[in-house]
């Protein structure tokens, strides 16, 4: 047996918190998921403070907070250049490191202290434009096409099901369920496990593109869901019709469908691929046990942030509401790395990606607490009263929907940076945000102390957001800091 545990990374995108078999999700069925929340620690006030895929994978992959990784929002073709990264560290500590799937980093195919990466970054509109440079097209430099194109012509495309990599339209995946990109990850995952080094410890980021659109189960999938009664979306007593009347007839905007029949189809194949690829996480997990790796391995499960699936008229993500930042985080088998009796607990502290560099590290026997804004999780584990943070402050730069937040285990503040729109939710009572108490006599000496920290958070920023007494609306907010 190795001396330092393997750690298997399961990485999804798009994934809400809420939508799990063991989150209480009243339609979503995840039997494999809810497992190894039965065998490990499930951290439910986990977050994405800057709730979209390039920013919250840098936060993921540096341990740093989104004003530190210089990531504040969504923006193709930055470079990423860090001194420290999750693989490379590991790598230090001793750990053949791979990742299969989605790393949505540029240059595309820069493996960021990765040992190999087997790339599949989804359908990406930067990545296809006619006057990408050959070596950054998708179909030179993306594993999971390449392999496509081989397997079933020139021609072969996952856009042959007419859907669209931001859109809400729905429909079944178009080819054999072995070509699904899910199955494609899965499968590189357990051919690594046949042709690994028995003798050094790895590191395994499994990173799915689902359920990130396009929305496109096997059909199988779509099948247990579109038939069924769905829980309606969430829909706040504060919001309004206005942008869903304007583009929810629009098959990518940011509302979501205003049809009910096509709101019905977007959660049902939302909900088909999470099943999907729960399933598929499964076959990893029987590998691991026919591979004689389960005793020591120890397994984490997350997602880059959530989807808004039509909550408060929503859709996509980068935005302030728990559809869209809350993540799940589960850190199962812990007794590989020597932790006993962290199974089947649920810790309620806030957690943010940036966590996990620092914790895999105290994993690996490789703990820095110097490096990195995230705090190692297993103190936390070990001791419950030793919470990683008090707070999170996030933010995302969107144009007229920009928003900084500040969230604790029990409620939550909103800014929104270009038009000074505040916000205020009691989560503790409230948890799908439907009402909106900012104008609350009864919350004001509340909503007051979540401004001055998030006034606190934001004083120095090159941004200019405030003086330090008063926040400032309308300031510019690029989505890459200097």
């Amino acid at each position: 047996m190795n001396k330092k545990p393997n750690i298997l990374f399961i990485m999804t995108d798009q994934l809400r918190g809420d939508s799990l078999g063991y989150a209480g999700h009243r339609d979503v069925k995840t039997p494999y998921l809810d497992t190894l929340a039965a065998r490990g620690v499930n951290f439910d006030r986990a977050y994405s403070a800057c709730p979209s895929c390039i920013a919250a994978r840098a936060a993921l992959m540096t341990g740093l907070a989104p004003q530190h990784n210089k990531r504040v929002g969504y923006e193709d073709n930055v470079p990423w250049d860090y001194e420290r990264t999750l693989a490379g560290e590991l790598g230090k500590a001793g750990y053949y490191t791979i990742c299969v799937g989605k790393m949505h980093v540029y240059p595309t195919r820069r493996y960021l202290g990765f040992d190999n990466v087997i790339l599949h970054d989804g359908y990406l509109h930067a990545a296809r434009y006619e006057n990408v440079p050959y070596s950054e097209n998708q179909f030179y430099c993306d594993d999971y096409f390449h392999w496509l194109k081989k397997e079933l012509g020139a021609d072969a495309d996952s856009t042959a099901t007419g859907l669209d990599c931001n859109s809400w339209v729905a429909r079944s995946w178009c080819y054999d369920e072995k070509y699904h990109p899910t199955n494609w990850v899965t499968d590189n995952v357990l051919d690594f496990f046949r042709r690994r080094d028995p003798d050094q410890p790895f590191f395994l980021m499994a990173s799915y593109l689902k359920p990130h659109p396009p929305l496109d189960p096997p059909q199988y999938y779509l099948d247990r869901y579109i038939s069924k009664e769905l829980t309606a979306p969430y829909i706040g007593t504060w919001e309004t019709r206005d942008f869903i009347d304007k583009e929810g007839r629009i098959f990518d905007s940011k509302t979501g469908p205003a049809d009910e029949e096509l709101i019905h189809e977007m959660r049902a194949a939302y909900y088909a691929l999470i099943t999907h690829l729960d399933h598929q996480i499964g076959r990893i997990i029987q590998a691991l046990i026919e591979h004689n790796l389960m005793d020591n391995t120890v397994i984490v499960f997350t997602s880059d942030h959530g989807e808004e699936l039509g909550d408060h008229y929503m859709f996509r993500k980068s935005r302030p509401y728990e559809g869209s930042c809350h993540i799940p985080m589960l850190f199962a088998n812990l007794k590989a790395a020597g932790i006993e009796n962290a199974e089947g607990k649920t810790i309620s502290c806030i957690t943010e990606l940036r966590d996990i560099m620092p914790t895999l590290l105290d994993i690996a026997g490789a703990r820095d607490d110097s490096h990195y804004d995230g705090r190692s999780l297993l103190d936390t584990v070990k001791d419950e009263s030793l919470s990683p943070r008090e707070y999170l402050h996030g933010e995302h730069s969107y144009g007229q929907f920009s928003n900084h937040w500040i969230v604790t285990p029990h409620d939550k503040f909103i800014w929104h940076s270009e038009t000074g729109r505040e916000q205020y939710f009691d989560l503790s009572t409230d948890p799908h945000e439907l009402e909106d108490l900012i104008s609350s006599p009864q919350h004001k000496a509340r909503t007051a102390q979540l401004r001055s920290l998030l006034i606190r958070e934001l004083e120095g920023r090159s941004e200019g957001f405030t003086d330090g007494k008063e926040l400032i609306a309308g300031r510019p907010y690029p989505p890459v800091t200097k």
